[in-house]
């Protein structure tokens, strides 16, 4: 028997929770109280004006957030109606959809610092030297086109809603983790799921930490392909070129800004194209080698 097709009247018409709003109030709290015990035990796990910028960066991308709801959830809903089957709305298929959604956020992630056109969506997160719970508020404004990378869950047949909801507590779940004052978990728990041990590696600038764990919720996805990585040094954070502003705008904007200007700089459309998705780690040995063979160039036009 053929599915029968969703409608936006239907999926309104059930008044879904809007759980990260219920939430809000809860993480402010939590972030006020850990800024007093990181100032009351004179730890240097905050800095004022970064977390007003994280703030600031947070409640803009919940404005945006509501404001692209219906486009955002039309384009799952249009996947989810053009296959023919679909998953049970029981509890098991919350679970189901949590593992399956958090394997594609897995990669979304690990794109997202793999190529510099998608690691524009994300630097924001990332451009903060301390680390504490109000770094979790710092998400880019542009993040949002990452909606792609979870067409697989409405395509797998996941209802809309279980996705709805689902996709808000992996959101949620990221919260917990940014913070020094978990130090490590009972070992199953940090073998399973994704820990401040882990995500505080992700966030590190330490050579030997550069693009590991980046598991949402689980961080099996982290050991199955070969992208794990164990806290054993202290971590420094923020970005290897590290960009000193507190401006908002500044902090979600400049990769953008800096692709534009190399493309316009750029000396051919593969040079181009290398400047908007080589890898970050990797651009500024491909500017030397772009460098170089035009230099070579001049040299054999001149001579």
């Amino acid at each position: 028997m053929q599915k029968e097709k969703l409608t936006f009247e239907q999926i309104a018409s059930m008044d879904l929770p809007n759980i990260i709003l219920y939430a809000a109030p809860v993480m402010i709290g939590l972030v006020a109280l850990e800024w007093y015990l990181s100032y009351k035990h004179k730890k240097d796990f905050y800095d004022g004006k970064d977390s007003v910028a994280a703030l600031v960066i947070g409640l803009v991308n919940v404005g945006m957030s509501a404001a692209i709801k219906v486009v955002t959830f039309g384009i799952i809903l249009f996947f989810y109606n053009l296959v023919p089957w679909t998953i049970p709305m029981t509890w098991w298929s919350f679970v189901l959809c949590l593992f399956w959604l958090d394997f594609w956020r897995y990669w979304a992630h690990r794109i997202a610092h793999e190529n510099r056109f998608w690691w524009a969506t994300h630097v924001t997160h990332h451009n903060s030297e301390k680390y504490n719970w109000s770094v979790s508020f710092r998400l880019s404004w542009t993040q949002h086109i990452k909606i792609i990378f979870f067409i697989p869950v409405a395509l797998a047949g996941f209802h809309p809603v279980v996705f709805f909801i689902v996709h808000q507590i992996a959101v949620l779940y990221q919260f917990w983790i940014h913070t020094e004052y978990i130090v490590k978990l009972p070992r199953p728990i940090e073998y399973f799921f994704t820990t401040p041990s882990h995500h505080r590696v992700h966030h590190a600038t330490n050579e030997k930490y550069l693009d590991k764990n980046y598991g949402s919720t689980f961080i099996i996805w982290d050991r199955m392909f070969g992208t794990f990585q164990p806290e054993e040094e202290r971590p420094s954070y923020g970005l290897t070129k590290q960009v000193k502003s507190y401006n908002p705008i500044t902090l979600n904007f400049h990769e953008w800004s800096d692709i534009v200007k190399d493309v316009r700089n750029s000396r051919s459309l593969k040079e181009a194209y290398a400047m908007v998705f080589s890898r970050p780690s990797e651009l500024e040995a491909r500017k030397k080698v772009f460098q170089e063979e035009y230099e070579k160039s001049r040299v054999k036009v001149n001579g």
